[in-house]
């Protein structure tokens, strides 16, 4: 049986957390980005003082800060010792993962063994390619481009690491997320800012194609009710996330919610490209474009089933996250 969204303290739609009762002690989250913060979340929605890690220390509202990098092995390490949970949300610049995820995760996996606790990783699609058919964890993972071949690359070390009993990992796996603080996805500033604004909605490729979009607090929770069940660890999961529908529809429906007209912008892969020549994030993402050109769709009902979680109904997630420009 799966729960339905209930109302937070602030009114805003969040999956139903069951505050107080988590057997969760000691979580770490690395990173604070829109995934990190999410999960501190949900984690401070059941009682708990998480402990966030990041390079600069960064202050999350609910949580504890330490400042380490995480390539430093050591101190990493020593700031896992005690964790019963640890969330993987680290996310190197765009244009630097093949130099940069590997050794990250590796670090991670190396300190993680020295605490014993669960480490959960925050993923993408990417390595599933464009396989033209609902994703479902059970499809291989067949990369068609060089990061789709990094997030292959990290999930099979990963759960080689846990099949050889060094740690114990799970990962959940998001499509282009969206929600309260997130910029940077296709469905962040792109669509919901730009609309704010009075500007027309930027969308990749075609908009007619319908588009799996994930809610990052659908997201967070789904992370953090695999780090509670161990019967799901040792495998990648596919977030629960609402229906596909069109990428126009997403743009109409939050323009319904923002009060203003879905004016789209359509994005080329030729615009993408002329764009990337003055920002390298913008140029990695020219090898993606198929995504936004064909239907990508997925399909969470393992996960719903598993984690008892129920994806925020689309609507009801576009509209605060919408709310929140």
């Amino acid at each position: 049986m799966t729960t339905s969204p209930s109302p937070s303290p602030t009114g805003s739609p969040l999956p139903s957390a069951p505050v107080g009762t988590s057997p969760l002690t000691r979580p770490v989250v690395l990173g604070a980005g829109p995934v990190g913060r999410a999960i501190v979340d949900r984690l401070v929605d059941r009682g708990l003082t998480p402990t966030v890690v990041t390079r600069s220390g960064t202050a999350v509202d609910g949580a504890k800060a330490a400042a380490i990098d995480v390539a430093d092995t050591p101190s990493l390490a020593a700031a896992l010792a005690p964790a019963d949970a640890v969330f993987h949300a680290v996310m190197p610049p765009y244009s630097r993962w093949p130099e940069l995820f590997p050794p990250f995760q590796a670090a991670i996996v190396r300190a993680c063994e020295q605490s014993g606790g669960v480490l959960v990783s925050a993923e993408n699609l990417y390595g599933y390619g464009t396989p033209g058919v609902p994703i479902t964890e059970q499809l291989p993972l067949a990369p068609t481009t060089t990061k789709g071949r990094v997030r292959a690359e990290l999930w099979r070390a990963l759960a080689a690491a846990h099949e050889e009993g060094a740690i114990r990992a799970a990962a959940v796996r998001a499509s282009d997320f969206f929600g309260p603080g997130v910029i940077a996805s296709a469905y962040g500033e792109s669509v919901f800012g730009r609309l704010a604004a009075g500007k027309k909605a930027q969308v990749l490729g075609d908009p007619g194609t319908r588009h799996s979009i994930t809610y990052v607090p659908d997201y967070a929770e789904a992370l953090v009710r695999v780090a509670e069940r161990p019967a799901t660890w040792g495998r990648a999961w596919i977030a629960p996330t609402a229906p596909a529908v069109a990428q126009a529809e997403v743009v109409a429906i939050a323009a319904e919610a923002l009060g203003v007209d879905p004016g789209i912008q359509r994005i080329s892969r030729a615009m993408l490209r002329l764009a990337g020549l003055f920002n390298a994030d913008v140029r990695e993402t020219v090898e993606m474009f198929p995504e936004f050109t064909h239907d990508f769709v997925v399909d969470s009902a393992a996960a719903e089933a598993a984690l008892d979680l129920a994806p925020t109904d689309l609507e009801t997630a576009i509209a605060h996250t919408a709310g929140c420009h």
